[in-house]
C-alpha cells in the first residue's frame, strides 16, 4: 500500500572530532583575546576598568586590557573644544546656520533689575580624564543631551550671577569684554570647585539685548543717549579750543608787561646813572660843567623853535624883524 502522507524525517545528527572542537572553543578563545588590543592616538587618553573599578590610565600608543566583561576601556580626547550653548539651540550648523531660541535661559535681570535677552557660548576642555569620568555625575560632556548636566547648569549660573552684577548699559556697550572675563573667571571657579577636571577655554556673549517686546523703547533710549554723548563732545571740543587760546592770549600780555617793566626798570637805571656820572663830573669843575649843560640843552631846544632877528634904529623902536624860519632850507634849496 503507497505511503499516503509525507512526514518530515528527523535530522541526522552531526558528529564533529573531538580535535575540530577544541580547535574551534581555541580560535573563540584567541579572537576574544585579541579583542583587548587597542590604540590611543597622540591627543587621547585611555581609562581601564575592571569590573568597573579604576585600574590605570594609559597613554598614547599601542595597549592591551582584559576583553569584556572583564576589563573595560574608555578613551577620550583631551584636546578636543566642546561646546555649550546658553539662551539658544542650533539646529543645523548649516550653511546656513539654524538657531532655536531658548527664552527661559535667556532672559535674566540685569544690576539696575532691567531685563536683558542675552545668548553665550562656552567652549572647554577635557583637562583629567579621570575627574571628568568619575567626579561628577551627569556632567554633560560625553554622550550627553543639549542643554543638560552640570556645565550647562554652571554655565548659565554664572552668567546670570555676573550680569547681575552690571548695569544694562555696560552689558549693551562696552562692557562685554569686561563681563566675559568675569563669566570665564566664575566659570573655572565652579569648575574647580566641583572637581570635574574641566578647564574653561573661551566665554563669548553671542546676542545681547532688551526683549523684543521694548526693543523699540530701548532703541529710543539709546538714541538719546548718543545725541547727549555728541553734544557733549561737541562742548568739550569748543572748550578745548577756547581755552587754550585764551590762555595764549593772557600768556602773551603778561611777556609783553614783563618785558616793558625790563625796559623802563633799565632805561630808569641808565638814567640814574648817568645823572649820577655827571654830578661826579660836575662836583669836579662845577662852572665848566654848568656851561657845557647849558650849551648841550640849547642845542637840542633851539633847532625847534621859531627865530626872529631884530634890528633896533637909533630911537630904541623895533624895526625891520625878519622872519628866520625856513632859512636853512631855502639855504640848502639854494645849494
Amino acid at each position: 500500500m503507497p505511503q499516503q502522507f509525507d512526514f518530515p524525517r528527523s535530522p541526522v545528527p552531526i558528529k564533529l572530532n573531538p580535535k575540530t572542537a577544541y580547535l574551534i572553543m581555541g580560535l573563540l578563545v584567541v579572537l576574544w583575546l585579541a579583542s583587548g588590543i587597542f590604540t590611543v592616538a597622540q591627543d587621547e587618553e585611555g581609562v581601564v576598568l575592571r569590573f568597573g573599578k579604576l585600574i590605570e590610565v594609559v597613554q598614547p600608543g599601542l595597549h592591551y586590557h582584559f576583553p569584556s566583561p572583564i576589563e573595560m576601556v574608555s578613551i577620550q580626547s583631551t584636546t578636543k573644544i566642546y561646546r555649550e550653548e546658553i539662551g539658544f539651540r542650533t539646529r543645523d550648523s548649516g550653511p546656513p546656520a539654524q538657531y532655536r531660541k531658548v527664552p527661559h535661559e535667556a532672559l535674566m535681570l540685569t544690576g539696575g533689575l532691567n531685563i536683558i535677552d542675552v545668548e553665550m557660548v562656552v567652549q572647554y576642555r577635557v583637562s583629567s580624564i579621570v575627574d571628568a569620568l568619575f567626579s561628577v555625575r551627569n556632567l554633560g560632556v560625553f554622550d550627553r543631551r543639549a542643554g543638560a548636566g552640570l556645565v550647562h547648569d554652571a554655565s548659565e549660573t554664572a552668567l546670570r550671577q555676573v550680569i547681575g552684577r552690571h548695569a544694562i548699559d555696560e552689558a549693551l556697550t562696552e562692557g562685554k569684554v569686561i563681563i566675559q572675563a568675569e563669566i570665564k573667571e566664575q566659570l573655572q571657579e565652579l569648575f574647580t570647585k566641583y572637581k570635574c577636571g574641566l578647564t574653561v577655554e573661551s566665554v563669548q556673549l553671542q546676542t545681547v539685548g532688551p526683549p523684543q517686546q521694548v526693543d523699540d523703547a530701548f532703541k529710543d533710549v539709546a538714541s538719546a543717549k548718543e545725541d547727549r554723548e555728541r553734544r557733549v563732545n561737541e562742548a568739550r571740543g569748543y572748550q578745548n579750543d577756547i581755552i587754550p587760546k585764551a590762555r595764549g592770549e593772557a600768556q602773551k600780555e603778561i611777556l609783553k608787561a614783563e618785558g616793558y617793566k625790563v625796559e623802563r626798570v633799565r632805561r630808569a637805571q641808565g638814567d640814574a646813572d648817568r645823572f649820577l656820572a655827571v654830578f661826579r663830573e660836575y662836583k669836579k669843575a662845577p662852572a665848566v660843567t654848568e656851561k657845557r649843560l647849558y650849551l648841550e640843552t640849547m642845542e637840542s631846544v633851539l633847532p625847534g623853535l621859531k627865530k626872529y632877528i631884530i634890528k633896533s634904529d637909533a630911537n630904541g623902536s623895533l624895526l625891520n624883524i625878519l622872519n628866520l624860519e625856513g632859512v636853512g632850507r631855502i639855504g640848502k634849496e639854494g645849494q
